[in-house]
C-alpha cells in the first residue's frame, strides 16, 4: 500500500529587503499619518535645497526628522539646536537606509513665545548677512518732491501723515500704495507696494508703516519677505511701525526708523517756513558781503591811482554788465520755470482729482502761485534797477578819471607788449618792440636809440 507524504510545518514566505521595508513603511504611514511629538532639537542643519534635517530627542530616545522646503518656508520658528519644541507630522521610512523618521510639517516652541522666538531667529539671521549695518543705509534726500507711502487706505495713519506733509512742505506729490498691514494678505501686499515704488523709481523716498498694536498685530513687519523687500529697494525707505516703544525687523533693515508714522512725515519733509527764514538771513548776509566787497574795491582803486586801474575798471564794468544781464535772464527763466512747473502740478492734480470736488483747494493753490509770481517779479525788477543805477555811477566816474581824454591833446601812451606803461627810457633797450596808443589808433614801433634828457 502506497504511503502519502504529509508535512505539518507552516508555509515559509521570503521577503526582499525592499518589499519588507515598503510593507513596514505602509503600516507606519497608515497608523501614524498625523502625530505630535515633543522633544529637544539637536544636530540641526539646513541643506542647500532648503530642507531641514535634525534629531528630536529626550532623555531615553531620539527620532530622526526631516522638514522639506515646502513646509519649512512657512515655519515661524526654524529648527535650531537646543530648542524644546512640539513637532507635527507623519511617520515614514527612508528606504535607502531602512530608517524610520518623522516628516515634520509644523513646529511649535515650548516654554518660549513662538512669535518672540521667530523674531529673534530672523533678527540674528539678517544681522549675520549685514542687512542692519550702518554702511548700507542711505541718507534721505534733503528736498524730496515725491513721497511714496505703503500703508492702509483707511484709518488715521495716512490722514496724519498727509496733514503733516502738507503743513511742512505744501506742494509735495504724495502717492499711496494701499496695503493691508495686518492679517494673512498683509505681507504680500506690503512687499508688492515696496517693489512697485522700487521698480518705478517714481518717489524720492518711501514710508512704510502702520499704527500701534500688539506683537501679533505688527507681525507682518517682522516677516523675512518684507525685510528683504526693504533691503532691495532702489530708493531710501523709512520704517514707521507702531509707537516709539515698538520695534520690528523692518526698523532694523530700513534706511531710517521713525518712532511713529507722523514722525516719519516730519523727518522726510523739510519745513518750508523755517527754510524761507534761513534763506532770508542768508540773502541779507550776502548783500552785506557784496557791499563790503564793492567798498574794498573802490578803496583800492583810489589808492592805486588812475593809470593802471583804468583798464581793469573798464573790464570789471564789462563783466558786471554781462553778469547783470545773465542774472536778469536766469531770474526770468527761473520765474517762468517755477510758474511752468506749478501749472503742470496743478494740471496733474486737476486730472487726478477730476471726479472729486476740490475746486476750493485748486483756487487756493492758483491764488498762491499768482501771489508768488507777483512778489518775485517786482523784487527782480528793483534789483535790476538798483544795479543799473550803480553801473551808471561807475561809468561816469570812469569817464572822469580816464587818461584817454588826455590823448585828444596830442599826448600818447607808450607800453611794452605785455601792457606795462613805459615812463622811463632806462626801462627799454635798443631793438625793443613797443606799442604807442594815440587819440585815434595805435602804432607798433621799435626802439632805435635811448637816452635820458
Amino acid at each position: 500500500m502506497e504511503q502519502l507524504g504529509l508535512s505539518f510545518s507552516p508555509e515559509r514566505r521570503t521577503f526582499s529587503v525592499s518589499e519588507l521595508t515598503a510593507l513596514v513603511r505602509g503600516l507606519l504611514e497608515d497608523v501614524f499619518d498625523s502625530v505630535w511629538v515633543s522633544g529637544e532639537i539637536s544636530n540641526a542643519r539646513r541643506a542647500p535645497s532648503g530642507h531641514y534635517y535634525f534629531v528630536l530627542k529626550d532623555e531615553q530616545a531620539q527620532l530622526k526628522c526631516v522638514c522639506f522646503r515646502q513646509h519649512a518656508m512657512y515655519l515661524k520658528v526654524k529648527p535650531d539646536n537646543g530648542l524644546e519644541v512640539l513637532c507635527r507630522g507623519r511617520i515614514g521610512v527612508y528606504e535607502a537606509r531602512g530608517e524610520y523618521q518623522l516628516y515634520v510639517e509644523a513646529i511649535q516652541p515650548q516654554g518660549y513665545g513662538a512669535l518672540q522666538l521667530a523674531f529673534e531667529q530672523l533678527k540674528k539671521k539678517l544681522a549675520a548677512e549685514g542687512l542692519f549695518e550702518d554702511e548700507r543705509k542711505r541718507p534721505l534726500p534733503s528736498f524730496p518732491k515725491r513721497i511714496g507711502i505703503v500703508t492702509s487706505r483707511g484709518g488715521a495713519v495716512i490722514a496724519d501723515m498727509v496733514r503733516v506733509l502738507e503743513r511742512r512742505c505744501p506742494g509735495l506729490h504724495i502717492r499711496l500704495f494701499p496695503a493691508q498691514v495686518q492679517g494673512e494678505a498683509a505681507v504680500g501686499e506690503i512687499v508688492r507696494g515696496l517693489e512697485y515704488f522700487s521698480k518705478s523709481g517714481w518717489p524720492d523716498v518711501v514710508i512704510v508703516g502702520r499704527g500701534g498694536g500688539s506683537l501679533e498685530d505688527l507681525w507682518a513687519f517682522n516677516e523675512e519677505a518684507v525685510a528683504r523687500a526693504i533691503a532691495a529697494s532702489t530708493v531710501p525707505v523709512v520704517s514707521a511701525v507702531g509707537h516709539q516703544t515698538d520695534f520690528t525687523i523692518a526698523d532694523f533693515v530700513a534706511d531710517l526708523r521713525a518712532p511713529t508714522p507722523s514722525a516719519a512725515a516730519e523727518l522726510v519733509a523739510p519745513d518750508m517756513a523755517e527754510l524761507r527764514a534761513t534763506l532770508g538771513g542768508m540773502e541779507g548776509r550776502l548783500a552785506q558781503a557784496v557791499r563790503y566787497r564793492i567798498g574794498r574795491l573802490e578803496k583800492r582803486l583810489l589808492e592805486a591811482g588812475v593809470e593802471r586801474p583804468a583798464a581793469a575798471l573798464r573790464r570789471r564794468l564789462r563783466d558786471l554788465w554781462q553778469r547783470n544781464d545773465e542774472l536778469d535772464l536766469r531770474a526770468r527763466e527761473r520765474i517762468v520755470e517755477i510758474l511752468r512747473r506749478a501749472e503742470k502740478r496743478l494740471r496733474d492734480r486737476q486730472h487726478q482729482l477730476a471726479e472729486l470736488d476740490l475746486r476750493v483747494q485748486l483756487a487756493r493753490h492758483r491764488s498762491r502761485l499768482e501771489s508768488l509770481a507777483q512778489r518775485l517779479e517786482p523784487a527782480v525788477r528793483r534789483r535790476m534797477e538798483k544795479a543799473g543805477r550803480r553801473l551808471e555811477v561807475l561809468d561816469r566816474e570812469l569817464q572822469t578819471l580816464s587818461p584817454v581824454s588826455i590823448l585828444e591833446r596830442g599826448y600818447a601812451i607808450v607800453s611794452t607788449p605785455d601792457g606795462a606803461v613805459v615812463q622811463d627810457a632806462g626801462r627799454v633797450a635798443e631793438g625793443d618792440a613797443l606799442a604807442v596808443r594815440l587819440h585815434r589808433g595805435r602804432l607798433g614801433v621799435r626802439v632805435e636809440e635811448t637816452g635820458l634828457s
